[in-house]
């Protein structure tokens, strides 16, 4: 036994005391510390330093936007709800001032002083504000050159006008301007019977400002008609002889208007607005896509490339050698029997959930899980969505009793359980159900930041993971897979051979068909919604290219062992519908200026 003097044992004991406290205190500044990060993390879950000025923004907008809207009466409802025609005049100066304005605020913000989740917000708000400036200018270039055709105009905006804050009205002096108005009408429409042809943008252009005045004055005359004894007595038949006139004058300008210099008539019947190569560039640009369409189209070419050396192994395995459309025609003849896709896409979303969990890539919310939505879609749909679609729901594409037979199997063949295997995941979870889920929860001020190349990229991104893990087994679920691979391939290189005005929507059709292996009557439904469905011109070509943006991502974050795969999953998921070089910035932490430009180049060419 070892015995220790008092004092040696008190100055032990002290020391103990000492040394306790000492790491208490170095224990608790790490629990503080990372208390802050958690608490730094939390808030930039949600929001940054220029969130407020967004959501600011944002609602001024619309707040503009909803009071120059006429109304669009509805008889059965208190709500009533606004019409999104063309901007008037007024409407449009005041989208200028109140854009300049919010320029000038962010111009007052201390950029350097400010996080990286700010600094994304801040040049994401600086290029949507440039961008709709950008639109607006055009707006009113178009505008001018269309107001000869409607000289009444500012007669039915400034009835509007007075209608906006109820100022009491003459009934026979209204229906003395309508009456004037309709006569200065029938001499335009006369004038415009002689002309031989309006260019396509101009002649859209002028149709939707007739459009907006029909709907413009008919709120006018339902705000005052019956609830005015004197109006009701004057103005209805006035009112509806203008009204008729109007839309009638709308008929003929659509008649008069030709094919773009761009688009020469073919036999497709497909009318569209080929956008030329300079407004190509420029919607780029402001997608953050550094990238020429030209590059675009080589870059399209090269993964093609790949998708028919894939395709080729595939068909070998089942027995076609190099023939991969008679593989493709088997894979086509497997369609399930009518009343069965229902059942088919509900066992295809559990392979694929079961697979993404087993291999743990991403959080999947139970209520997420539980709350997604089916529907069926209707034949009027599919004439231009051939196959299903997705978002808070999936809307099944599939034959109804009363299409024609021949429809009825181009629909099936089209829908087979090896095609739909590689999409359902597209529209489902993780692709577009979870992303409605989860932008809603996570930096939902962000919305306005949207960007297709976000939207179908990240859904594209699912199909372009699965097949490197291995989601497909077979060589016949590789060929499905594949099928929509060389499909977004095609996409980009049909849309932007289109919009530079080197094919014509007959020859997007026949590429589909023989290049891709589509359907006819699908091709065709594919290229009308593309050129006629009120897509923007980059909207095809955004699925490929934002699904090798995030590839080319997960390369430097996942590949080199920074993040896992679920780490990096959650962190996209989480950023919201935002331009990919802006998640970038903000998950890598690189450096920024308030005046960016897009400058990364995500795609290896030598490759």
């Amino acid at each position: 036994m070892i015995y220790l003097r008092k004092d040696s044992v008190l100055n032990t004991y002290r020391f103990l005391i000492l040394a306790i406290a000492f790491f208490g205190t170095i224990a608790c500044c790490f629990a503080t510390a990372a208390a802050q990060t958690m608490a730094t993390a939390g808030m930039y879950e949600q929001a940054s330093e220029v969130s407020g000025t967004v959501v600011r923004y944002g609602q001024d907008i619309t707040a503009l936007q909803e009071y120059y809207w006429p109304y669009k009466l509805n008889l059965k409802e208190e709500e009533q709800y606004k019409d999104r025609v063309l901007n008037s005049p007024e409407q449009r100066k005041r989208l200028v001032e109140i854009n300049n304005d919010y320029l000038k605020q962010l111009d007052k913000i201390d950029f350097n002083s400010i996080s990286i989740y700010g600094k994304v917000d801040y040049i994401l708000l600086k290029k949507k504000i440039n961008f709709e400036l950008a639109a607006l200018q055009k707006e009113e270039q178009r505008y001018n050159s269309i107001k000869k055709y409607i000289p009444f105009a500012d007669d039915i905006y400034q009835l509007e006008k007075q209608r906006r804050r109820g100022i009491t009205m003459d009934g026979k002096q209204v229906a003395l301007q309508l009456t004037a108005i309709l006569k200065q009408l029938k001499e335009d429409t006369i004038a415009f019977a002689k002309l031989t042809a309006l260019d396509m943008p101009l002649a859209i252009t002028t149709q939707q400002a007739v459009s907006g005045l029909k709907s413009r004055l008919k709120n006018f005359y339902d705000f005052y008609d019956t609830y005015d004894p004197m109006f009701t007595w004057w103005v209805p038949t006035p009112y509806k002889g203008l009204d008729s006139a109007l839309t009638l004058y709308g008929k003929q300008i659509i008649k008069k208007a030709k094919f773009s210099t761009t688009q020469k008539p073919d036999s497709s019947g497909i009318k569209g607005v080929p956008i030329g190569r300079d407004d190509l560039i420029s919607q780029l640009n402001a997608e953050m896509i550094p990238y020429t369409p030209e590059e675009l189209i080589h870059l399209a070419n090269k993964e093609f490339a790949w998708c028919d050396k894939e395709m080729l192994k595939a068909s070998q395995e089942m027995g076609f050698g190099n023939d991969w459309k008679k593989a493709l025609e088997k894979v086509k003849n497997s369609y399930v029997d009518p009343g069965k896709q229902p059942e088919l896409i509900l066992k295809l979303y559990n392979d694929a959930i079961n697979f993404i969990k087993a291999k743990d890539l991403i959080t999947i919310p139970p209520l997420a899980e539980e709350t997604w939505g089916m529907v069926m879609m209707t034949p009027q749909r599919q004439l231009v969505n051939p196959f299903f679609t997705g978002g808070k729901e999936i809307s099944i594409s599939y034959p109804t009793s009363n299409m024609a037979e021949g429809d009825k199997l181009m629909s099936m063949r089209g829908n087979n359980p090896y095609f739909s295997r590689g999409t359902v995941q597209h529209e489902l979870i993780p692709g577009h159900n979870l992303q409605y889920f989860t932008n809603s929860r996570y930096k939902a001020y962000r919305q306005d930041f949207a960007t297709p190349f976000a939207i179908e990229g990240w859904s594209l991104y699912w199909e372009l993971l699965l097949y490197d893990q291995g989601f497909a087994k077979t060589p016949e679920e590789r060929i499905g897979m594949l099928f929509w691979r060389m499909h977004r391939c095609a996409r980009i290189i049909f849309s932007l051979n289109y919009h530079l005005g080197n094919w014509t929507p007959q020859q997007c059709i026949n590429f589909l068909v023989d290049r891709v292996g589509h359907e006819k009557a699908n091709a065709e439904g594919e290229v009308r919604r593309s050129f006629e469905g009120g897509y923007s011109p980059l909207y095809q070509v955004a699925y490929l290219i934002g699904g090798l943006q995030l590839m080319s991502l997960k390369k430097e974050l996942v590949d080199s062992g920074k993040m896992t795969y679920k780490q990096y999953n959650d962190a996209v998921i989480h950023e919201n519908l935002i331009p990919i070089e802006m998640v970038r910035a903000t998950l890598r932490g690189a450096p920024l200026n308030k005046d960016f430009n897009t400058n990364w180049k995500f795609y290896n060419f030598n490759q």
